[in-house]
Formats: C-alpha cells, sequence, structure tokens
C-alpha cells in the first residue's frame, strides 16, 4: 500500500474546499491532476474516499476519517519541520471555542507565561475544537459540555482524553429593553413563550433543555451560524439565549443582560488533549491547569465583568477543592465539542 504525502494532500485539500476545482486551485495543480491523484490513492487502498456526481461531491465514511487522519499527519510533519529547523518545539496551541475559562482566562495564560516563559502560549478560537485536536490543529482545547439528556456524552472518541475542571451556571441572555431585563433570575418557563436563537456552533444548548419538551412545552428555537449573529439577534430583540456564564465574562454585550437560569442544569469545562500527545509540553500544561483554583463565579456576579483582580495567580499554586466536588481527575475519554 503506497500512499504519498502528495495522496494525502489531495484528500485534505478536496474535504476542506469541498470540490475538485478549489481543490486544485489551492494546491495549484490541474483538476484532471488533481482527479488521477485521487483515483490513484483510492485504487492503492481498495476503497472508495470521495463520492462524486457532476454537481454533488462528498466525503464517504472511510474519507471522512482518512480526511482527518491526513490533517493530523501532515500537521506533524509540518511541526517536526519547523522544530528541527528552530532547534525546539513551537508554542503550545491552546484551543476554544467561545470563551475559554471566562474570568479565568488571564490569570492561567499569565501563571503559565511566569512560571513556563521558555514555552509561550497561542490561543485559538476554533468552531470545533475537538475536531481541531484530531486534525493536529491545536495541542490542547478548553471544551464544555452538558449533562445528559441536555448534552453530547464527552466519552465517544478514545483518542482524546480529558480533565474535569469544573462546572459553570447556565445564564440567559436577553436584550436590555425586554421585559425581562428587569429580573434578577430566571427560570427555563419564563423563556418558553419567546423565540431561543441557537448557535451552530454550539452543543449544550438546544430544545431538550427544557423538561416538558416530548409534551410542546420546549419554545420555538432557530439557529445562526455564529457567536456575533447570536449576540446581535438578541441584543435586537428577536430572541433570547441560552449559554454558560464564561460567555458573559468574554461576550460582554451593551444591550445583552446575562442573568442566572436558576433551573437548569450545569456544563463541565474540561480541558482535552490527545492521548498521543504532539507537543512535548501538552502533559505540564494539564498538571498546572489541574492545580489551578478554577470555579464558578459568584451568582450575583453573572452580568458581565466587573472590576475584577486580574492580577496572575501564584504560578506554583496549591490544589483548592471546588464546590462539592473532585477535580483533577484525568479520564482517558474522548469529548464531544461544546462551545457555549
Amino acid at each position: 500500500m503506497n500512499v504519498e504525502l502528495r495522496h494525502l494532500r489531495a484528500l485534505a485539500a478536496i474535504g476542506d474546499e469541498g470540490t475538485v476545482t478549489g481543490a486544485a486551485a489551492t494546491l495549484r495543480v490541474s483538476q484532471p491532476a488533481l482527479s488521477r491523484t485521487l483515483d490513484q490513492m483510492e485504487r492503492r487502498l481498495g476503497t472508495r474516499l470521495v463520492e462524486r456526481t457532476t454537481r454533488h461531491l462528498a466525503l464517504t465514511e472511510a474519507g471522512q476519517r482518512l480526511w482527518e487522519h491526513a490533517h493530523r499527519i501532515l500537521r506533524q510533519l509540518d511541526d517536526a519541520l519547523a522544530e528541527a529547523a528552530s532547534g525546539g518545539p513551537g508554542p503550545l496551541r491552546v484551543g476554544f471555542a467561545w470563551s475559554v475559562l471566562g474570568r479565568h482566562t488571564v490569570p492561567l495564560l499569565s501563571a503559565w507565561r511566569e512560571a513556563h516563559p521558555d514555552t509561550p502560549v497561542r490561543v485559538r478560537r476554533c468552531d470545533d475544537p475537538e475536531g481541531a485536536l484530531r486534525r493536529g490543529e491545536v495541542d490542547v482545547a478548553f471544551l464544555r459540555t452538558g449533562s445528559a439528556p441536555y448534552g453530547p456524552d464527552p466519552t465517544a472518541r478514545a483518542e482524546l482524553a480529558a480533565l474535569d475542571l469544573y462546572t459553570e451556571p447556565r445564564v440567559a441572555a436577553v436584550p436590555d429593553s425586554g421585559p425581562l431585563a428587569g429580573r434578577s433570575t430566571v427560570r427555563l418557563d419564563d423563556l418558553t413563550g419567546r423565540p431561543v436563537v441557537l448557535c451552530a456552533t454550539a452543543a449544550t444548548t438546544g430544545a431538550e433543555l427544557w423538561p416538558g419538551a416530548g409534551h410542546g412545552r420546549a419554545p420555538r428555537t432557530f439557529e445562526v451560524p455564529g457567536v456575533d449573529e447570536w449576540l446581535t439577534t438578541i441584543a435586537t430583540g428577536e430572541a433570547v439565549g441560552v449559554t454558560s456564564e464564561g460567555t458573559a465574562e468574554s461576550h460582554p454585550h451593551p444591550r445583552i443582560r446575562y442573568l442566572p437560569l436558576v433551573d437548569a442544569p450545569p456544563v463541565t469545562v474540561r480541558l482535552v488533549w490527545p492521548r498521543e500527545p504532539v507537543h512535548p509540553a501538552t502533559h505540564t500544561f494539564r498538571d498546572f491547569t489541574a492545580r489551578l483554583p478554577l470555579s464558578p463565579a459568584p451568582s450575583s456576579d453573572v452580568d458581565g465583568p466587573r472590576d475584577r483582580d486580574h492580577h496572575a495567580v501564584p504560578p506554583q499554586p496549591q490544589p483548592q477543592p471546588t464546590r462539592g466536588r473532585q477535580r483533577g481527575r484525568p479520564t482517558t475519554h474522548s469529548a464531544r465539542h461544546s462551545n457555549h
């Protein structure tokens, strides 16, 4: 089975672009040449990787898996070459979706920089942090996952390991001119009569969050593609939203209030990394994060950032208990991504 790097690059580009035309332009080769490369790869593997018609192109199940592996292999090769040229590993790449660790983000990164000045961290926002991990685009990622049946089971992919950091309360995002803006807290039933906007990159909020969803008591929901659209939809009064409290810290908005949602289950904030890490500082970063005293904000301090002390935490903090639960216990599970 003689598969070459050019075959992997061809499949990676086709999967990324969604068309042979776009992939050929990205790779700067002709369409016929790219098609021949793909055909040759499929013959050598003995399986179809791409379903092609005159109007449609899609990766098969085998093609989707190999597309992810191809990205990771090519990324690891690029990293190895860069490390050889520079004489050391590059920055530790940390992926996140919406809000990293909320109010803990700056203290964590500042403390890491002080304790490990020779290993810089580069944060990267990803619509799909778990996918970015599998493709080798980031080295570790912070994810948020919901409790069943309100969120995905984070144990589906054995190639990823996860460390539970803390649980984070959910909040309602409401327009400041709406009838709920004057409340100090809200309940799920308070949102039932209003449209609820969902973000396409989120995995912890859906109609199933409402206990009466199976009996017609869930609100009407609709989806927007990203965080900017989600915020704008709420700010203009078209809908309300449900998110975790870290969003209030990372995405304050002058026309939106974030109110504690007192009867919704919390989300779990996790650090996730490949079980076979590429970056040598992966486990050091995991252990460093596990030692930090992370906890959710007080319920009275949800509606956007206040004048908090953002000085760096000591570089080698001692373990501290979290609210009524044990932290810092790694699991050899995978974690599906969750954004807010």
